[in-house]
């Protein structure tokens, strides 16, 4: 890939970061580079996303594909470990895994919305429509980042 393509698409991406809840990051258990990449993405993710600390989920795909594996089953749930989410092993193929890695993501999107609904209610029973009710307030310095 030439480097205007690659510019084009990391531009393209991170535009699709700042207005996501959460993301599904995968890799190719049968391609060791995929799974190397997973540091830079997380690092993309950590800068372009909407909030500080984003919903996500690491899938190395293709586990279907045993003989031609690259990326060992313990490598990748240390690596998910140390950035403190979930992993799972998923195949497109037969469609293993696949809905239960969704329903995770969303359950984890669903708590990450529902404490900033229990966050926005204040004692004399009020709703805060964005954000804090002072507009002067050290909270609403940076507008792109999630109340969460």
């Amino acid at each position: 890939m030439d480097v205007q393509l690659k510019r084009w698409f990391r531009s393209l991406t991170t535009a699709f970061f700042r207005d996501a809840m959460g993301f599904l990051l995968l890799f190719d258990l049968t391609n060791e580079q995929s799974f190397l990449n997973v540091r830079n993405w997380m690092s993309q993710l950590q800068i372009h996303a909407y909030c500080e600390n984003p919903d996500v989920v690491l899938c190395g795909n293709k586990c279907d594909l045993a003989d031609q594996r690259a990326v060992s089953e313990e490598e990748a749930r240390e690596l998910a470990e140390k950035y403190g989410i979930p992993y799972f092993e998923t195949s497109a193929a037969n469609g293993l895994n696949v809905n239960k890695v969704v329903d995770v993501l969303l359950d984890l999107v669903m708590k990450r919305m529902e404490r900033c609904v229990d966050k926005s209610w204040i004692p004399d029973g009020t709703v805060r429509a964005n954000g804090p009710l002072n507009p002067d307030s050290s909270e609403n310095s940076d507008r792109n980042k999630c109340a969460c």
